[in-house]
Protein backbone atom coordinates (compact mmCIF):
# COMPACT_ATOMS: atom_id res chain seq x y z
CA UNK A 1 0.00 0.00 0.00
CA UNK A 2 1.40 3.26 -1.14
CA UNK A 3 0.20 6.14 1.29
CA UNK A 4 0.03 9.76 0.36
CA UNK A 5 -0.12 12.93 2.17
CA UNK A 6 -1.77 16.03 -0.13
CA UNK A 7 0.03 19.45 0.14
CA UNK A 8 -2.16 22.20 -1.27
CA UNK A 9 -3.68 25.69 0.25
CA UNK A 10 -6.66 24.85 -2.37
CA UNK A 11 -9.34 23.00 -0.30
CA UNK A 12 -10.97 21.90 -3.52
CA UNK A 13 -7.63 20.26 -4.82
CA UNK A 14 -6.89 18.57 -1.50
CA UNK A 15 -10.41 17.10 -1.48
CA UNK A 16 -10.65 16.26 -5.36
CA UNK A 17 -6.93 14.42 -5.69
CA UNK A 18 -7.66 13.02 -2.12
CA UNK A 19 -11.34 11.32 -3.67
CA UNK A 20 -9.30 10.25 -6.88
CA UNK A 21 -6.39 8.28 -4.82
CA UNK A 22 -8.38 6.85 -2.29
CA UNK A 23 -10.36 5.10 -4.76
CA UNK A 24 -7.41 3.26 -5.81
CA UNK A 25 -6.61 -0.44 -4.13
CA UNK A 26 -2.82 0.24 -3.82
CA UNK A 27 -3.16 3.86 -2.34
CA UNK A 28 -4.10 5.25 0.60
CA UNK A 29 -4.59 8.95 1.78
CA UNK A 30 -2.95 9.59 5.06
CA UNK A 31 -3.79 13.18 5.44
CA UNK A 32 -3.35 16.82 3.83
CA UNK A 33 -2.00 20.07 4.76
CA UNK A 34 -2.80 23.46 3.70
CA UNK A 35 0.29 24.94 3.73
CA UNK A 36 4.36 23.96 3.69
CA UNK A 37 4.81 23.94 7.29
CA UNK A 38 1.76 21.97 8.05
CA UNK A 39 3.19 19.28 5.29
CA UNK A 40 6.86 18.89 7.22
CA UNK A 41 5.32 18.09 10.44
CA UNK A 42 2.35 15.84 9.37
CA UNK A 43 5.16 13.89 6.92
CA UNK A 44 7.38 13.57 10.09
CA UNK A 45 4.28 12.22 11.68
CA UNK A 46 2.14 10.39 9.25
CA UNK A 47 5.59 8.69 7.37
CA UNK A 48 3.77 9.04 3.84
CA UNK A 49 5.67 7.27 0.96
CA UNK A 50 4.79 10.10 -1.08
CA UNK A 51 3.93 13.96 -0.82
CA UNK A 52 1.69 15.96 -3.12
CA UNK A 53 3.75 19.22 -2.81
CA UNK A 54 2.11 22.78 -4.02
CA UNK A 55 4.40 25.07 -4.41
CA UNK A 56 2.54 28.32 -4.14
CA UNK A 57 1.40 28.18 -0.31
CA UNK A 58 1.55 30.59 2.83
CA UNK A 59 3.44 29.99 5.64
CA UNK A 60 6.19 27.95 4.03
CA UNK A 61 6.03 27.08 0.20
CA UNK A 62 6.50 24.06 -1.49
CA UNK A 63 10.20 24.57 -2.03
CA UNK A 64 11.33 25.04 1.76
CA UNK A 65 8.91 22.38 2.80
CA UNK A 66 10.61 19.41 0.11
CA UNK A 67 14.31 21.09 1.52
CA UNK A 68 12.80 20.35 4.70
CA UNK A 69 11.56 16.51 3.91
CA UNK A 70 15.04 15.40 2.23
CA UNK A 71 15.56 11.67 2.62
CA UNK A 72 11.95 11.28 3.49
CA UNK A 73 8.87 10.60 1.74
CA UNK A 74 9.40 10.72 -2.16
CA UNK A 75 8.05 14.51 -2.97
CA UNK A 76 6.46 15.01 -6.55
CA UNK A 77 5.86 19.00 -6.75
CA UNK A 78 2.11 19.76 -8.16
CA UNK A 79 2.80 22.54 -10.39
CA UNK A 80 1.61 24.96 -13.44
CA UNK A 81 2.86 26.20 -16.96
CA UNK A 82 3.54 29.47 -15.39
CA UNK A 83 5.52 27.94 -12.39
CA UNK A 84 8.23 26.78 -14.50
CA UNK A 85 10.77 29.31 -13.23
CA UNK A 86 10.29 26.58 -10.47
CA UNK A 87 11.48 23.36 -11.96
CA UNK A 88 15.38 24.24 -11.43
CA UNK A 89 15.38 25.01 -7.27
CA UNK A 90 12.79 22.42 -6.67
CA UNK A 91 15.07 19.63 -8.73
CA UNK A 92 18.01 21.29 -6.32
CA UNK A 93 15.46 20.97 -2.98
CA UNK A 94 14.64 17.63 -3.67
CA UNK A 95 11.72 16.86 -5.99
CA UNK A 96 11.11 13.35 -7.52
CA UNK A 97 9.08 14.61 -10.21
CA UNK A 98 6.54 17.18 -11.48
CA UNK A 99 2.69 16.94 -12.05
CA UNK A 100 0.88 19.31 -14.16
CA UNK A 101 -2.25 20.61 -11.84
CA UNK A 102 -4.54 20.08 -14.60
CA UNK A 103 -3.33 16.46 -15.75
CA UNK A 104 -5.68 13.67 -16.50
CA UNK A 105 -6.58 11.69 -13.49
CA UNK A 106 -4.95 8.43 -14.85
CA UNK A 107 -1.52 10.62 -15.12
CA UNK A 108 -2.09 11.81 -11.40
CA UNK A 109 -2.62 7.81 -10.15
CA UNK A 110 0.42 6.95 -12.33
CA UNK A 111 2.67 9.99 -11.39
CA UNK A 112 2.58 8.80 -7.52
CA UNK A 113 3.18 5.45 -8.15
CA UNK A 114 6.45 5.96 -10.33
CA UNK A 115 7.56 7.75 -7.63
CA UNK A 116 7.06 5.63 -5.00
CA UNK A 117 8.79 2.95 -6.87
CA UNK A 118 11.31 5.03 -6.80
CA UNK A 119 11.83 6.15 -10.30
CA UNK A 120 12.05 10.01 -11.47
CA UNK A 121 8.94 11.55 -13.14
CA UNK A 122 10.88 14.28 -14.81
CA UNK A 123 9.07 14.44 -18.69
CA UNK A 124 11.40 15.06 -21.86
CA UNK A 125 8.98 18.49 -21.94
CA UNK A 126 10.60 19.38 -18.36
CA UNK A 127 14.00 18.50 -18.86
CA UNK A 128 13.74 20.98 -21.81
CA UNK A 129 12.54 23.78 -19.41
CA UNK A 130 14.99 22.70 -17.45
CA UNK A 131 17.72 23.25 -19.52
CA UNK A 132 16.66 26.39 -20.91
CA UNK A 133 16.92 27.61 -17.71
CA UNK A 134 20.90 26.42 -17.93
CA UNK A 135 20.99 28.37 -21.09
CA UNK A 136 19.87 31.41 -19.29
CA UNK A 137 23.07 31.46 -17.12
CA UNK A 138 26.69 32.29 -18.11
CA UNK A 139 28.71 29.44 -19.08
CA UNK A 140 31.49 28.64 -16.79
CA UNK A 141 34.94 26.68 -17.18
CA UNK A 142 35.56 24.15 -14.70
CA UNK A 143 37.52 20.99 -14.91
CA UNK A 144 35.39 17.68 -15.21
CA UNK A 145 34.91 16.35 -11.94
CA UNK A 146 36.70 13.35 -10.44
CA UNK A 147 33.76 11.62 -9.65
CA UNK A 148 32.22 11.15 -13.13
CA UNK A 149 35.52 9.33 -14.04
CA UNK A 150 34.02 6.39 -12.19
CA UNK A 151 31.89 6.46 -15.57
CA UNK A 152 32.60 4.01 -18.69
CA UNK A 153 32.08 5.96 -21.81
CA UNK A 154 28.84 4.44 -22.78
CA UNK A 155 27.55 5.83 -19.03
CA UNK A 156 28.46 8.85 -20.14
CA UNK A 157 26.64 8.90 -23.34
CA UNK A 158 23.80 8.17 -21.65
CA UNK A 159 23.75 10.49 -19.12
CA UNK A 160 24.26 13.52 -21.38
CA UNK A 161 21.11 11.79 -23.47
CA UNK A 162 19.67 12.40 -20.28
CA UNK A 163 20.61 15.84 -19.55
CA UNK A 164 19.69 16.79 -23.01
CA UNK A 165 16.23 15.47 -22.47
CA UNK A 166 15.43 12.80 -24.38
CA UNK A 167 13.80 9.82 -22.89
CA UNK A 168 14.49 6.11 -22.64
CA UNK A 169 13.47 5.19 -26.12
CA UNK A 170 14.93 8.37 -27.53
CA UNK A 171 18.56 7.43 -26.23
CA UNK A 172 17.82 3.35 -27.20
CA UNK A 173 17.19 4.77 -31.05
CA UNK A 174 20.75 7.15 -30.52
CA UNK A 175 22.37 4.25 -29.40
CA UNK A 176 21.14 1.93 -31.45
CA UNK A 177 20.77 -0.12 -28.14
CA UNK A 178 17.83 -2.03 -26.33
CA UNK A 179 15.40 0.08 -24.13
CA UNK A 180 16.04 -2.29 -20.79
CA UNK A 181 19.80 -1.96 -22.02
CA UNK A 182 19.24 1.70 -21.55
CA UNK A 183 17.57 1.37 -17.91
CA UNK A 184 20.13 -1.13 -16.87
CA UNK A 185 23.30 2.08 -17.51
CA UNK A 186 21.01 4.55 -15.94
CA UNK A 187 20.98 2.14 -12.86
CA UNK A 188 24.62 1.84 -12.97
CA UNK A 189 25.23 5.88 -13.57
CA UNK A 190 22.70 6.52 -10.24
CA UNK A 191 24.90 3.73 -8.25
CA UNK A 192 28.14 5.26 -9.27
CA UNK A 193 27.63 8.38 -8.29
CA UNK A 194 25.28 8.05 -5.77
CA UNK A 195 22.50 9.91 -6.98
CA UNK A 196 18.65 9.05 -6.07
CA UNK A 197 16.83 8.93 -9.76
CA UNK A 198 17.06 10.47 -12.79
CA UNK A 199 16.35 14.43 -11.82
CA UNK A 200 19.24 14.96 -10.02
CA UNK A 201 21.09 13.04 -12.46
CA UNK A 202 20.01 15.60 -14.81
CA UNK A 203 21.03 18.68 -12.51
CA UNK A 204 24.37 17.44 -11.92
CA UNK A 205 25.13 17.04 -15.59
CA UNK A 206 24.74 20.40 -15.91
CA UNK A 207 25.91 21.67 -12.87
CA UNK A 208 29.36 20.05 -13.29
CA UNK A 209 29.75 21.27 -16.96
CA UNK A 210 29.13 17.91 -18.62
CA UNK A 211 26.75 19.67 -20.72
CA UNK A 212 26.54 22.62 -22.01
CA UNK A 213 23.10 24.46 -22.79
CA UNK A 214 23.13 25.10 -26.16
CA UNK A 215 25.10 22.32 -26.91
Amino acid sequence: MIKVLIADDQAMVRQGFGALLAAQPDLLVVGDAANGADAVTAARELRPDVVLMDVRMPVMDGLEATRRLAGGPKVLILTTFDLDDYVYEALRAGASGFLLKDAPADDLVTAVRVVASGEALLAPSVTRRLIAEFAARPARNRPRPVELNALTPRETDVLRLIARGRSNQEIAADLVVAEQTVKTHIGKILGKLGLRDRAQAVVLAYETGLVAAGE
